[in-house]
């Protein structure tokens, strides 16, 4: 069978497992999220209610749709990214693991789960986002940016490290990359330009939630416990979500901020296929030669992860790595041209680690929001993936160059 044809259907396969394990309606907690809008006043998280008012009547049924369609775009996004940057290099297992591990990784497992939630439309955008940094077109990505901070504020995380790592890498390019040239007039002045407009918002909106925020929580609650799909539990968390100050949550949560780093179940299961990842990039793009640009795309992967000191879901916070390495890749794939070669062999290390993070990304459940558990039964996931196992043994011929 054709290489190509393998490949597409090895990373089809994979997403597909990995959605089917979680897959659901959108929780009531997500529902809340898309029935607020900015009908009492301006409230943070509002603009993206406020649209899908605008386009279509606030029904369970419509929020339905809107979510899975959101869902599905994100999915074909990171599928195609997949795929071309697969096939630039397709004798590659650096590439071809690295992507083997998203598709199967918690990321994609809980996107599924959490269908509906706005951070699946804040990673949509950052792909807009990138794709106009690539193009030059700072200020129309700036706007962008600035949008999705008025979406949810966790897009000052999840958006704005990555794609100023895309400026810097787009501008500087990979050969002549290094931490001193990001201090130069230049660069530093397209920072500035992206920076200003979603640092001026997030600024905004901080400050607006610490003042007056939690004048709402009262209305807001009423509100949603109205609402005949929400339930008053959800009410009483999303009016809280709402309304409460950044230095309310900080207080609250920093205290377990190293517990969830360190020394957390989600350290393990989700750190080590990370590290791989993080490997598989270090090799792909033999970033030995450049060890200052491996060293601020690690900080730039693992930043989602001080949110920990501010939320209290340990395991959907862990998830959002593997997204930003994806997006890194793609970042440094589009800048770095790699003559095309046979097949690099794997050391007996590296195929022992890429066994670990294969078994702890596609058997080991997940602790799920709700009290729900994946689908799937341990005997039944070793049946699975055996497929996998195939399609990478055939794989293993390289493709004439």
């Amino acid at each position: 069978m054709n290489r190509k044809v393998l490949l597409v259907l090895l990373y089809l396969y994979a997403l597909v497992f990995s959605v089917l394990k979680t897959i659901r309606f959108p929780n009531d907690w997500s529902e809340a999220h898309w029935m607020l809008d900015y009908r009492f006043g301006f409230i943070k998280r509002g603009l993206a209610g406020e649209i899908f008012g605008w386009i279509f009547e606030k029904n369970e049924f419509n929020i339905l749709i809107l979510s899975a369609v959101i869902l599905f775009l994100l999915y074909v996004s990171v599928f195609i990214i997949a795929v071309k940057e697969t096939f630039k290099q397709e004798n590659s297992f650096y590439r071809i693991f690295f992507f083997l591990i998203f598709f199967l990784s918690q990321y994609i497992v809980f996107s599924a789960h959490l269908i509906g939630y706005l951070d699946h439309i804040i990673f949509l955008l950052t792909i807009l986002v990138i794709y106009f940094i690539k193009q030059k077109k700072i200020l129309l990505s700036s706007a962008i940016a600035a949008i999705c901070i008025l979406i949810h504020e966790v897009s000052f995380f999840l958006m704005l490290p990555v794609s100023c790592f895309a400026l810097v890498v787009t501008e500087i390019g990979v050969e002549k990359f290094s931490l001193k040239n990001i201090f130069s007039a230049d660069i530093l002045k397209k920072l500035v330009v992206f920076l200003i407009l979603p640092f001026f918002t997030a600024i905004s909106v901080t400050l607006y939630q610490e003042w007056n925020g939690e004048n709402y929580f009262s209305v807001i609650f009423n509100y949603l416990k109205e609402i005949p799909f929400i339930s008053e539990k959800a009410a009483d968390s999303v009016a809280s979500a709402y309304t409460k100050s950044f230095t309310y949550y900080f207080k609250e949560e920093s205290g377990s901020f190293i517990q969830r780093l360190f020394f957390s179940r989600a350290t393990i299961l989700y750190g080590i296929p990370i590290l791989f990842s993080l490997w598989m990039i270090f090799k792909e793009f033999k970033l030995k030669q450049n060890i200052q640009l491996f060293l601020l795309l690690m900080v730039v992967s693992f930043i989602p992860l001080l949110l920990h000191a501010i939320a209290y879901d340990t395991y959907r916070i862990w998830s959002f790595p593997f997204m930003i390495l994806l997006l890194v890749f793609w970042i440094l794939s589009s800048k770095i041209t790699i003559k095309k070669e046979k097949t690099r062999k794997l050391s007996t290390l590296e195929i022992i680690f890429f066994s670990i993070s294969l078994g702890l990304v596609s058997l080991i459940p997940n602790v799920l929001m709700d009290n729900e558990v994946e689908r799937f039964s341990l005997i039944v996931r070793l049946i699975i993936i055996v497929p996998i196992f195939l399609i990478l043994y055939f794989l293993k011929k390289p493709q004439p160059n």
